[in-house]
């Protein structure tokens, strides 16, 4: 097994589509998030979901805690894996992670067709948060407050104890992320985000406009930090129509 197999997922392999699309999770979160994704959109696209090293399956690898070293092995593996046109999606962490992602892809002449930020605000945006500093109970509170963890893990301390460390991890890799001003990227981005979101206002996701030199568009859905569970065939939607894929050919 290569190394990069750790890293990428093929839940619904599908060697005759014609664009990848590679899927970045959200802090604390790991690759089958992006499984009902990947059933949505085979077999005309080809989903790639990450797994970050420290939890399931790799749960005994060292966590990295640095964004921009988490963006470097990323890099590596998507260039080792990506045999076609692809696209970068990212959920909260994962979205800045894909804008780190695509500057390095970009930089190796390998770039994404597009990039897509969802529940993030752009990365020249910065806001002081601290959540990695609190204690469990802390940072359970604010699990609870995004609404986007099973409940059944709270009611579970073996469990709710056993997530917390990869938990805390991406939160300090997020949190003392500094965005360091360099070309724009030439690949397109969607941004898109909940307009009762606590951790991005619209005028934050706006702000990924200034970030590409190419086209920007934004979408505001209702709901909170998760709202992509309770749209999702519209983000769905929003995905296939980007990349040249009509809906209706969509399951």
């Amino acid at each position: 097994m290569k190394d990069t197999d750790n890293w990428i997922r093929r839940f619904f392999p599908s060697a005759d589509a014609p664009v990848q699309l590679v899927c970045l999770p959200h802090a604390g979160g790991s690759a089958p998030f992006y499984r009902p994704v990947a059933q949505a959109l085979n077999p005309g696209f080809e989903v790639l979901a990450v797994q970050y090293p420290g939890r399931q399956d790799r749960r005994h690898e060292p966590m990295i805690d640095d964004l921009r070293e988490l963006a470097d092995e990323v890099t590596a593996a998507v260039l080792d894996t990506v045999d076609r046109p692809y696209a970068l999606f990212g959920h909260s962490m994962g979205a800045t992670l894909a804008f780190e992602v695509a500057s390095r892809c970009e930089r190796e002449g390998r770039g994404p067709l597009r990039v897509f930020a969802s529940g993030r605000r752009a990365p020249s945006r910065h806001r002081d948060e601290r959540v990695h500093t609190r204690d469990d109970d802390g940072v359970v509170a604010e699990l609870r407050g995004l609404s986007g963890t099973d409940q059944r893990i709270f009611g579970d301390e073996e469990l709710l104890r056993m997530v917390l460390p990869a938990i805390r991890n991406d939160y300090r890799a997020a949190e003392t992320y500094r965005y360091h001003p360099t070309a724009k990227l030439r690949a397109p981005i969607t941004a898109l985000v909940g307009d009762a979101d606590p951790k991005a206002t619209e005028d934050e996701a706006e702000s990924w406009r200034d970030h590409t030199e190419s086209v920007f568009d934004l979408h505001v859905y209702p709901g909170g930090h998760f709202y992509l569970l309770d749209h999702a065939a519209a983000v769905i939607r929003v995905i296939a129509e980007a990349l040249g894929e009509p809906a209706t050919a969509l399951r």
